[in-house]
């Protein structure tokens, strides 16, 4: 069996879904529902803006998300979007992204299943993906963690022209044998890269290091950008 995404699209009352074939042959809107019998679903107890469980089916162990806002817009709705079409919700454009990154091989969680559910102008969406077991984020991991191992990961995630929205020291985790995994790519978009929008994302995570850790969350980037930039540097070379 091939470990890419087959990617299958199923319509259903108000919406319709994306899902790996290769992981789900029984596909409904249930695989969304925290509720349904057989998910077991366990609510995240971090991040995931109380919108995020983790859930075990036939396609394994995975997380699963609730699109919501966050800041002021959430005064005005929490989870719902405005309609743009099918590909363009939030939910298809991140299963999509992710499906591109695992087929070519990126540390990123395989993509399960997308859905949403359209009201008029509007619509609310959900995402399923596998669940990276014995991982835990690069906030906790300052002490241990390898900066050049995250580097390494980054700068892929560059390479194949990805720039994720929302680099922190939260979305980037590691697991046991010291492999970094980069996770939640909402809003997160495939384009040519300069390296002034490379930088940016970089400077994104520092700040969030610097939130988590302060100085030594600052000496911790200073490592991994130096571990980039000699990266960079010898892929000029070649």
């Amino acid at each position: 069996m091939s470990d890419r995404v087959e990617a299958c699209t199923l319509g259903f009352t108000d919406g319709a879904m994306r899902y790996d074939a290769q992981r789900i042959k029984e596909a409904g809107p249930f695989l969304f529902d925290p509720g349904s019998d057989g998910l077991g679903a366990v609510p995240v107890a971090q991040g995931g803006r109380q919108a995020a469980w983790f859930v075990q089916g036939e396609f394994g162990q995975a997380v699963l998300r609730r699109y919501r806002r966050g800041g002021l817009m959430a005064r005005i709705s929490a989870d719902r979007y405005v309609w743009g079409g099918a590909d363009r919700t939030r939910s298809f454009a991140e299963f999509e992204l992710l499906r591109f990154m695992h087929d070519k091989g990126l540390p990123v969680p395989r993509p399960l299943a997308a859905g949403y559910w359209r009201s008029g102008p509007t619509y609310r969406a959900a995402i399923l993906v596998q669940r990276i077991a014995g991982v835990r984020p690069l906030a906790s991991m300052l002490d241990t963690g390898s900066p050049a191992v995250v580097a390494m990961a980054i700068f892929a995630m560059h390479e194949a022209g990805v720039w994720h929205a929302d680099l922190n020291a939260y979305n980037i985790l590691l697991d046991q044998q010291d492999k970094a995994w980069l996770i939640d790519f909402d809003k997160s978009y495939r384009k040519v890269l300069s390296a002034e929008r490379k930088h940016a994302n970089l400077l994104r995570l520092r700040r969030s290091l610097v939130k988590v850790a302060g100085s030594r969350g600052l000496q911790w980037w200073e490592e991994l950008a130096r571990d980039y930039r000699l990266l960079t540097a010898a892929k000029a070379h070649i």
